[in-house]
């Protein structure tokens, strides 16, 4: 009489286990990717603001300089920008 194993073999259980590790990982990536997402401070365009000055401690001019420096605004609109906030103080 022989005995029936179903198949599987040695090396199928070995990879059974290899893909119900493989998957727990992503499980637990995809939550830890989530929990990171949900609970993260900083939003590309909006630091928050905190410090003397706002804005992570950063003042509003150096700001300005940094979208100018960086092309996201042009000299007319960094001008007008400069102006204002100098205005207000």
């Amino acid at each position: 009489m022989m005995w029936y194993d179903g198949g599987w073999g040695g090396g199928g259980w070995f990879v059974m286990t290899a893909v119900m590790v493989l998957f727990f990982a992503l499980v637990i990536a995809g939550i830890v990717a989530l929990v990171h997402y949900l609970t993260s401070a900083h939003r590309p365009g909006s630091p928050p603001p905190s410090g003397e000055h706002g804005w992570g401690g950063r003042r509003a001019e150096d700001l300005l300089a940094e979208r100018f420096a960086r092309g996201e605004i042009d000299e007319d609109e960094y001008k007008r920008r400069l102006a204002l906030l100098r205005e207000q103080r």
